[in-house]
């Protein structure tokens, strides 16, 4: 199914992190300093097109088809969708997880879903208020973590984490939270990086020290994840991925799908029914 999204200046980089708490006390964490450092100064270019992440906005369309596509496949909508202004995701409550200035939330938002962005850097959350106020969105944006978030109660159709958990400490808690805050019949969608020889060598060196699309030290190839751990993780807290699908560079510009996962990939799934007692081979 094809979605017609219009797409203002939306350039893509790595999610700023959506962790724990920073409220002074001693707890298990999944923050780690370093990873807030280096995205806090990127804050103030996140809607400029010329920026240092210009070359990055390529990314985008691919992730918000794949976003929508995993959507339509536990909430199915007409395929009606000649206009553009179509509220085809309206009545979905959605969770932006690590939104930073709102690059995936502003798409959303104009398809007509109710949408959540949090992230725990300061300056992200300023930057998408201004942007999405400049557009007439609504969109509510909170500098809060996602165990913060998921300890008062709240409960969404849809969550996503695009480009976040590569950068968090504790997978395991991250998971936890995320299903936690999923609606009984609700979806997840992650995108990351696989922790294999090609995703050290492009989506790090190349990437970083190479083409220099993004700061070096964005990435710790320690923390890119491998499509069987993701799979393993969000099974141990319900949730079965049972949709992978990769990302390349396409020569003609952007990104597009295809079938290997070696270094960009995206995963979407539900809660396992009670008679999956076993994670699938």
């Amino acid at each position: 199914m094809l979605y017609v999204i219009n797409y203002i200046q939306l350039p893509s980089m790595h999610a700023a992190i959506a962790i724990t708490s920073r409220r002074g006390k001693p707890m298990i964490t999944t923050a780690d300093q370093t990873e807030i450092d280096n995205f806090t100064p990127m804050s103030d270019h996140w809607w400029d097109p010329e920026g240092p992440m210009a070359a990055l906005h390529a990314f985008t369309p691919v992730r918000v088809d794949y976003i929508l596509g995993a959507i339509n496949r536990f909430f199915p909508v007409q395929p009606v969708m000649q206009k553009k202004t179509k509220p085809v995701l309206k009545g979905l409550k959605i969770l932006d997880i690590g939104c930073g200035g709102g690059l995936l939330a502003e798409p959303m938002a104009r398809l007509g879903a109710t949408i959540t962005g949090i992230d725990v850097t300061d300056s992200a959350i300023v930057a998408a208020k201004t942007h999405a106020e400049a557009m007439r969105l609504s969109i509510d944006y909170q500098s809060i973590t996602a165990e913060d978030l998921a300890a008062s109660g709240a409960l969404f159709d849809v969550i996503y984490a695009s480009e976040v958990i590569e950068h968090v400490v504790d997978r395991p808690l991250f998971v936890n939270a995320i299903a936690k805050m999923l609606a009984p019949n609700g979806v997840v969608i992650i995108t990351t990086i696989n922790r294999s020889l090609p995703g050290l060598i492009l989506a790090k060196f190349a990437l970083e020290y190479v083409v220099r699309l993004v700061p070096p030290g964005t990435h710790d190839p320690r923390k890119f994840v491998r499509p069987s751990e993701l799979r393993a993780e969000f099974f141990n807290a319900g949730i079965l991925l049972d949709d992978m699908t990769g990302f390349a560079p396409n020569l003609g510009g952007g990104f597009v799908p295809i079938g290997s996962l070696a270094v960009n990939y995206a995963a979407s799934g539900g809660f396992a029914k009670p008679k999956l007692n076993a994670m699938p081979q």
